[in-house]
C-alpha cells in the first residue's frame, strides 16, 4: 500500500522537471535560431534534431531495463546531472567563436546520451509514487511539465535573444539541472530502491519488456500507432520554425511558440484536475484526427494570426492523446516490468521521429529547391502532407477491437 505522502513526493519530483523542460527548450530554440541562420537550411536543423535525439531511441531500451535492475532515483540523478556536460561543451565552444556544425551536433548528442537514463525511471517511478486512481492526473501533469518547453521556453527564449545571445540560454539551462537533481535526491530518500530480486541476465530482461507488450495485441497495436503518430507529429515540430523564419524574425517566433503551446497547458491543466475516466480509444482517436487536420492547417497560411490559431488548437490535442495513450499501457502492464516495457515502447515508438527528423528537413530543402520557392513553404507543404497522413492513421484505431478490448476490465475479455 503506497503512502498517502507520496502525491506530494511526486509533485516535488514533478517540478524539478518541469524546471529541466524550460531549460531545454530554451537550449532547444536557441539552437535551432543560431543554426538556420547560420546555414539558412531545414536539412542542417533536423541533423542537429536527430543527432540530439538518437541517443535517447538506441539507449531508451536498456535504460529501461537498469530502472528495473538499480535504484530508479538514482539513475534520474545521473541523467539529468551529467547531460549538462555537452551544453557546457557548447557553450566553451561558443565562447571561443562561432561554434561549427559539428560541435553542435557533438555536444547535443553527449547531453542526449546521459538524458536517456532518465525517461523509463521516471516513469517507472511515477508508478511507484502513485496509486492507480492517480494514474491519469498525473499523466496531465506529467504533459503539463513537458509543455513547458514550448509554452514558457519560446517566448522566454526570444525575449532574451533580444538583449544577449544563445550562450545566456545554455548558461540557464546548466543551472537548471541541479534542482532537478536535488529534487529527486530528496524523494529517493523517502523511497526504498526495487531492484529486481535475483536480477536475471540483461537479455532475458530485454525478452521481458518485448513480452510484456508483445502479450498484448492491443498495445502491439497502439505502440505501431504511436510510431507513425510520432513520425507525423515529428515532421510538424522539426518544420515549424524554418516555416515561421521564413517570413518573421526570433522573437516572433518565441510568442508564437509560446502562443501554440497555450492550447497544450490549457488541456493538461483541464486533465490535471479532472483527468479522463472512460472512453479512451474513441477520445485518443478523435483527438489524433483533429491534430492532424490542425496541422494542415498551420502549413497553408504564411501569417502568423492563423497559425496562432491552428498551431493552438494541434497543442490542445496532444495531451489528451498521450494521456489515453498512457493509461491505456500503464494500465495494461504490471508494475515489476514497467521499467523495461516502457523501454522498449520508447524505442518503438520514437522510430517514427528517426523517420521524421532524417527526411523532413531533406524534403523541405528539396521542395523549395523544385519548385522554386522558399525553405519555409517547401517546409509547409511536407507539415500539410504529413497532417493528412495523420487524420488517415487516426480513423483506423477506434474499429480495432484489441484496442477496445484494453479499457475492460481483465477478466471480462476473452
Amino acid at each position: 500500500m503506497k503512502e498517502k505522502n507520496y502525491f506530494s513526493k511526486f509533485m516535488l519530483l514533478w517540478g524539478g522537471e518541469l524546471l529541466s523542460a524550460v531549460g531545454s527548450g530554451l537550449t532547444s530554440f536557441g539552437l535551432g535560431v543560431y543554426v538556420f541562420r547560420q546555414t539558412g537550411s531545414a536539412g542542417s536543423m533536423a541533423l542537429v534534431t536527430l543527432l540530439a535525439f538518437l541517443p535517447t531511441l538506441l539507449l531508451s531500451v536498456p535504460a529501461g531495463v537498469l530502472a528495473d535492475r538499480y535504484d530508479r532515483r538514482l539513475l534520474m540523478m545521473l541523467g539529468d546531472g551529467c547531460s549538462a556536460l555537452g551544453i557546457l561543451y557548447i557553450l566553451l565552444c561558443m565562447m571561443r567563436g562561432e561554434a561549427e556544425l559539428w560541435q553542435i551536433c557533438l555536444g547535443v548528442f553527449v547531453s542526449s546520451a546521459f538524458s536517456a537514463l532518465l525517461e523509463p525511471s521516471y516513469r517507472a517511478t511515477v508508478t511507484d509514487l502513485l496509486t492507480k486512481e492517480e494514474y491519469s492526473k498525473a499523466s496531465g501533469l506529467v504533459s503539463l511539465a513537458s509543455s513547458a518547453r514550448y509554452l514558457i521556453s519560446p517566448a522566454l527564449a526570444g525575449a532574451l535573444l533580444t538583449i544577449s545571445d544563445i550562450k545566456l540560454l545554455l548558461l540557464i539551462d546548466i543551472c537548471t539541472f541541479f534542482p532537478t537533481v536535488l529534487a529527486a535526491a530528496f524523494v529517493r530518500k523517502g523511497i526504498a530502491a526495487k531492484e529486481m530480486e535475483g536480477r536475471p541476465p540483461f537479455g532475458q530482461s530485454l525478452r521481458q519488456g518485448w513480452g510484456a507488450i508483445t502479450g498484448s495485441r492491443g498495445i502491439l497495436i497502439l505502440v505501431a500507432v504511436s510510431s507513425a503518430m510520432t513520425c507525423f507529429m515529428g515532421c510538424f515540430q522539426i518544420l515549424a520554425q524554418p516555416l515561421i523564419l521564413d517570413f518573421a524574425d526570433s522573437a516572433t517566433l518565441g510568442i508564437g511558440e509560446t502562443v501554440c503551446a497555450c492550447g497544450m497547458l490549457v488541456s493538461a491543466l483541464f486533465l490535471g484536475v479532472r483527468g479522463i475516466r472512460r472512453g479512451y480509444v474513441k477520445i485518443l482517436s478523435l483527438f489524433l484526427f483533429f491534430a492532424g487536420i490542425m496541422m494542415v492547417g498551420f502549413g497553408v497560411w504564411e501569417s502568423m494570426v492563423p497559425i496562432y490559431l491552428f498551431g493552438f488548437l494541434f497543442f490542445a490535442t496532444l495531451p489528451v492523446a498521450n494521456n489515453c495513450l498512457d493509461y491505456l499501457v500503464r494500465a495494461n502492464i504490471p508494475n515489476t516490468l514497467q521499467g523495461r516495457a516502457w523501454g522498449v515502447i520508447g524505442f518503438l515508438s520514437q522510430l517514427g521521429y528517426v523517420v521524421a527528423y532524417a527526411g523532413a528537413g531533406a524534403a523541405a530543402d528539396g521542395i523549395a529547391a523544385g519548385l522554386d520557392m522558399s525553405v519555409g513553404r517547401g517546409a509547409a507543404a511536407v507539415v500539410i502532407i504529413a497532417g493528412g497522413l495523420l487524420a488517415v492513421t487516426a480513423l483506423c484505431i477506434a474499429p480495432i477491437k484489441s484496442v477496445r478490448a484494453l479499457e475492460e476490465p481483465p477478466e471480462s475479455r476473452n
